[in-house]
């Protein structure tokens, strides 16, 4: 948990900036932690984040490998906003066991917990694999990429995006997907016999089918294209059947 950076915007247009560009809807922070999404023109995914109410800044929880391309580029959009963007020396906690003081529930699903932002990092020793692929829960670097459509990743079903917020980057090919086609592609949970690295490709009768990511016991985040998926598929020699196929 020491590879997330948090940051503090603030200014007197922070929450109509952050609305003109996430996936979701800025008015939630009321409520809140808002998971959301920053994309391009195109609709494909730069990076996912965490908006955390800070009085009347808004504090940023990304991962630390994206944070400098995410700053550069909210810098970009800032123009002449009064919107301040910096960094803090803030950490993140986070458990899924009773919450601390001032901790926020962690909005993409009640398994994950809490988060609490301070002056100490760490966690409570839960099995983070095994909860995001019990729940089909996607992780940037892993699940997450610039390839990734947020509704092929299931980020309607984590909170994650808003389709009557107004406009935002990104707004018009994701609105798209939703209401003028059926997805034929995205994360699914599989069983699978054993273990493969991550990224391994995944066959059906010869034909490509998705790729396997996170694994945990005998089960597995894997994106697979729908038509080709069932239950008589593999990964470099283990077979894995999505038994959620046959209810789509």
């Amino acid at each position: 948990m020491a590879d997330r950076r948090i940051l503090r915007l603030h200014g007197t247009d922070t929450r109509d900036f952050l609305q003109g560009l996430v996936t979701n809807d800025v008015k939630k922070l009321d409520q809140g932690i808002v998971y959301a999404a920053l994309l391009t023109p195109q609709g494909k995914l730069i990076v996912d984040f965490f908006l955390v109410p800070a009085g009347d800044a808004v504090l940023l929880d990304v991962a630390e490998a994206f944070a400098d391309a995410l700053q550069k580029r909210l810098t970009m959009y800032k123009l002449r906003a009064d919107v301040t963007i910096e960094q803090t020396d803030l950490h993140l906690r986070r458990g899924t066991g009773p919450a601390p003081d001032n901790a926020l529930a962690d909005p993409r699903h009640p398994a994950l917990g809490w988060r609490l932002y301070g002056a100490e990092v760490g966690d409570d020793g839960s099995d983070w694999d095994a909860i995001r692929v019990a729940h089909c829960i996607p992780e940037m670097g892993i699940e997450l990429s610039g390839d990734s459509y947020i509704l092929e990743a299931g980020f309607e079903a984590l909170n994650g995006v808003d389709f009557r917020k107004g406009c935002y980057v990104g707004q018009e090919v994701t609105a798209r997907m939703k209401h003028k086609t059926e997805l034929r592609k995205g994360l699914q949970r599989v069983e699978i016999d054993g273990e493969v690295p991550v990224g391994t490709e995944i066959t059906a009768a010869g034909k490509p089918v998705g790729q396997v990511f996170t694994q945990s016991g005998n089960a597995a985040i894997a994106y697979l294209r729908y038509d080709r998926a069932g239950d008589a598929m593999e990964a470099a020699g283990v077979a894995l059947r999505w038994p959620g196929g046959e209810n789509r």
